[in-house]
C-alpha cells in the first residue's frame, strides 16, 4: 500500500499569500470544463444538422467527453500527487485547450466525437489536480469550506450559464465557437501558472501507477453506456446487450481485483469503510445523472417540439443560472451548520420537483406554462446537492490523499453524466418510436414530445433515489480534529 507522507511542498498550515488569487485561477478554468461539458447541450440541434448525426448517436458528443474524463480521472489525480500538482495541471490546461481546437475544426461526427473524447483527457487531468490544489492551499476548516464551496458555486454556475453564453454563440457565430473560446482562456490561464500557484507532490515511499486500473475502469464504463444508448434499437433483453452488460460487469469485477492487489491502486478499497466519502460519491452521481439528463432533453423539447432557437431558449432560462446560484451560495453558508443529510436530500428532491412539473410538457406549450416553473425549482436543487456533495466528498480527507478523494468525487461527477445522458436518451428515442408504432400516422412532434415525457419522468426517479441515498448515506459534518478520515491500512475508527 502507499505510504502516509507529509506533502513536499507548501503545507496548508503555510497559508500562502497568493491563494485567494490562485483559487479565482484554479475556479476559472474548472467552470470553463463545466461549462463545455454543458455548452454543447444547446448545440446539439445545429451540430446533428451540419455533422448529419442520427439521434442515437448525437448523445455520444456529451458521453464521449464523459466518459474519457471519468475513466482516467482517478490515475489523474493520483499522477498530480506523485509528479507535482502544477505540473500535471498545466500539462491538463494544454491537451483540454488542444482538443477543444480540434472539436472546433471537426469535419464529421465521428471527428467530433474522438475531438471531445480527447478533451475528456484533458478534462481528467486538470480536474482533480486543481481541486487537490485547493486543498494544499487552504488548511482543513472553516477556509477551506469556503474554498470548496466558492468552487461548487462556480461548477453549478458554469453548468446552468452554458444556455445563456450557448445559445449567442449558436445563433451568431456557429457552434464551432462554443470550443473556441476555450483557447484564449487555456492560454492565458498556463500563462498564469507558473506565476499564482506553488508546486507541492505527495511524498510516498514508492511511485507506482496503475494503468490496468484505468484501463479496467474505462472500459467497463464504455461498455455499460453503449449497452444502455444502444437498447432501444437491439432490444433490452437481446443478446447483444446482455452481452455488453455482461462484459461491464466483468470489467467492474476485474477493476475491483486490480486495486485489491495493486501497491498503489488508484482506489485504495479501504476507502469504502469511510460512510460520508461513499455516501457523497454516491449523491454526485445521481446528482449529475439528473444535472445533465435533464438539460439534455429540455434543449431539445424547446428548439424541436416549440421551435426555439438557440439564443431565445438560452436567454430566455436565465432564471435556471440564477436559481443555482443562489442555492450554490445557500448552501455553502449552511452545509456546516446544519448537517451533509438534509442539505443535500433538499437539493435533490427540489431537482426532481422540477424535472416532474416538466413531465406535462405539451406540443402546444410555451416557456412560461411548460418551462419555467420547472427550472424555478430544479436550479436551486443543483446548486444545494452539488455543493454539499464537492465539500463532503473532502471532509477531512489527508493532503496526501487529497488527488485520490477529488479524483473519486468528479469520476463519479462525470460517471453520472455519461450514465444520465445515455438513460434519457435511449428513453426518450424507444418511447417516440414504441409511439409512432402505435399510432399510425400520428404527429412526429407528438412522438417526440411523448419521449421527452417519459425522459424527464426518468430524470424525477433518479432524483428520487438521490435524496434516499443523501438520507441513508450521509452523516453530520465534524469538526477538523475529528473528521480526519481513516484512508490508511489501519482499522476505522468507531461510529464513522
Amino acid at each position: 500500500m502507499e505510504a502516509s507522507a507529509p506533502s513536499v511542498g507548501l503545507a496548508p498550515a503555510a497559508l500562502d499569500p497568493r491563494r485567494w488569487w490562485a483559487l479565482a485561477l484554479l475556479c476559472g478554468a474548472f467552470f470553463m470544463v463545466i461549462l463545455d461539458a454543458a455548452i454543447v447541450t444547446v448545440a446539439l440541434p445545429s451540430i446533428q444538422e451540419d455533422l448529419s448525426f442520427t439521434a442515437q448517436g448525437l448523445q455520444w458528443v456529451v458521453s464521449a467527453y464523459a466518459l474519457t474524463f471519468a475513466g482516467l480521472l482517478l490515475l489523474g489525480g493520483r499522477a498530480a500527487d506523485m509528479l507535482g500538482r502544477r505540473r500535471v495541471f498545466m500539462v491538463g490546461l494544454a491537451l483540454f485547450t488542444t482538443a477543444s481546437l480540434l472539436c472546433g475544426l471537426a469535419w464529421s461526427d465521428e471527428a467530433l466525437i474522438g475531438a471531445r473524447a480527447f478533451q475528456g483527457v484533458g478534462a481528467a487531468v486538470m480536474t482533480p489536480t486543481a481541486l487537490s490544489i485547493i486543498t494544499t492551499l487552504f488548511a482543513e476548516g472553516a477556509e477551506r469550506n469556503k474554498a470548496l464551496g466558492i468552487w461548487g458555486a462556480l461548477g453549478g454556475f458554469g453548468a446552468t450559464t452554458a444556455w445563456l453564453i450557448g445559445g449567442p454563440l449558436v445563433d451568431g457565430i456557429g457552434w464551432e465557437w462554443i470550443f473556441f473560446i476555450n483557447i484564449p482562456v487555456g492560454l492565458a490561464a498556463i500563462a498564469l501558472c507558473p506565476v499564482l500557484l506553488p508546486e507541492s507532490r505527495a511524498a510516498t515511499a514508492t511511485r507506482s501507477y496503475d494503468p490496468a486500473g484505468a484501463i479496467t475502469i474505462t472500459g467497463a464504463l464504455v461498455l455499460l453506456v453503449y449497452a444502455v444508448v444502444e437498447a432501444p434499437e437491439s432490444g433490452w433483453t437481446s443478446a447483444r446487450t446482455l452481452l455488453l452488460l455482461t462484459a461491464s460487469a466483468a470489467l467492474f469485477g476485474a477493476f475491483a481485483l486490480v486495486e485489491s492487489r495493486h501497491p498503489a491502486p488508484l482506489v485504495p478499497l479501504r476507502i469504502l469503510r469511510t460512510r460520508t466519502i461513499v455516501g457523497a460519491n454516491a449523491v454526485m452521481l445521481l446528482f449529475a445523472t439528473v444535472a445533465f439528463g435533464m438539460p439534455f432533453i429540455l434543449t431539445l423539447y424547446a428548439q424541436q417540439v416549440l421551435g426555439y432557437s438557440a439564443v431565445e431558449f438560452g436567454l430566455s432560462s436565465v432564471v435556471f443560472p440564477a436559481m443555482a446560484a443562489a442555492g450554490s451560495i445557500l448552501g455553502q453558508a449552511i452545509v456546516l451548520r446544519v448537517g451533509f443529510r438534509p442539505v443535500a436530500a433538499v437539493g435533490m428532491a427540489l431537482m426532481g420537483a422540477g424535472a416532474l412539473l416538466l413531465t406535462q410538457v405539451s406540443v402546444g406549450g410555451s416557456y412560461f406554462g411548460d418551462i419555467f416553473l420547472g427550472l424555478l425549482l430544479f436550479g436551486p436543487g443543483i446548486g444545494l446537492a452539488f455543493v454539499t456533495a464537492t465539500v463532503a466528498a473532502l471532509a477531512g480527507v489527508p493532503e496526501h490523499e487529497s488527488g485520490l478523494a477529488s479524483g473519486l468525487s468528479n469520476t463519479a461527477f462525470q460517471m453520472g453524466a455519461a450514465i444520465g445522458t445515455a438513460v434519457v436518451a435511449s428513453i426518450a428515442v424507444s418511447r417516440t418510436d414504441d409511439y409512432l408504432a402505435a399510432n399510425a400516422g400520428a404527429s412526429s412532434l407528438v412522438a417526440l414530445n411523448e419521449g421527452f415525457r417519459s425522459a424527464f419522468l426518468a430524470t424525477a426517479v433518479l432524483a428520487g433515489i438521490g435524496v434516499a441515498l443523501a438520507l441513508l448515506l450521509l452523516g453530520r459534518p465534524r469538526g477538523a480534529a475529528q473528521a480526519t478520515l481513516d484512508l490508511d491500512p489501519s482499522p476505522a475508527p468507531a461510529g464513522d
